[in-house]
């Protein structure tokens, strides 16, 4: 009896967990019955100036700078490419760590001021170049009431450019229901947490093309004869 009841447990957390990443980004968060899906590309990285690259002092050397390229792979957001509205994208941001010894030694990519997605993100997304190091990259973003939530991406260990994707959790509070005209969450940086093993010599990474997956139905539906509450 327990047998049968240990396995259709773990059955069903199988289920689930395929559930899982077999969802669809239309589907995480869902909070409305209509829904205006749009790729929206927050940072292109073109200005190395616009990035602060920190890491602990005694623990390394951290600096970044603007290089021309971009990944080949990389397609323009429709919506841009119709309206002839795209920004230019000609450069990416390259990060250089340069570690003293191994250690615990966390790097900070952080825009000189949060950057506002707009509408209810659903996902996430940026390609970089990870050089084949077992560092975990995640993204920093802050919530409707300011509390700071970090959200994994992955691994780095990859070579060349690769489009990294995270969903953002409906856990993310990012409206509130009695205003509609501020909504959202904002990417407050980058986070790459080193493999302790790998903390040591030079370590290079790339990024290029901050983009959300964003509902906009409610950005859109909003009524042009509506007060704002910014007083």
């Amino acid at each position: 009896m327990k047998r049968a009841l240990i396995l259709a447990i773990l059955v069903l957390s199988a289920a689930l967990l395929f559930a899982q990443q077999d969802a669809e980004p239309e589907n995480l968060g869902e909070d409305t019955a209509q829904q205006q899906l749009q790729d929206v590309s927050i940072s292109k990285f073109e200005d190395s100036g616009f990035w602060r690259v920190y890491m602990p002092i005694d623990q390394g050397i951290i600096e970044s700078r603007r290089f021309e390229g971009g990944p080949f792979g990389k397609e323009m957001i429709p919506e841009e490419e119709d309206l002839d509205i795209a920004l230019p994208d000609d450069y990416v941001l390259g990060v250089k760590a340069s570690f003293f010894r191994r250690g615990d030694a966390e790097l900070y990519i952080q825009p000189i001021r949060p950057l506002q997605a707009p509408g209810i993100t659903k996902t996430i997304s940026m390609w970089v170049v990870g050089r084949n190091f077992n560092h975990e990259l995640s993204v920093v973003v802050a919530d409707y009431f300011g509390n700071v939530n970090i959200l994994s991406m992955g691994k780095l260990n990859f070579s060349g450019w690769k489009r990294m994707t995270v969903a953002v959790p409906p856990t993310i509070v990012q409206r509130d229901y009695h205003y509609n005209d501020r909504m959202g969450l904002q990417i407050l940086g980058l986070l790459i947490e080193p493999d302790l093993m790998e903390t040591y010599g030079t370590y290079y990474v790339y990024f290029d093309d901050l983009r959300v997956y964003t509902d906009l139905f409610a950005e859109e539906s909003r009524d042009e004869d509506d007060m704002p509450d910014s007083w």
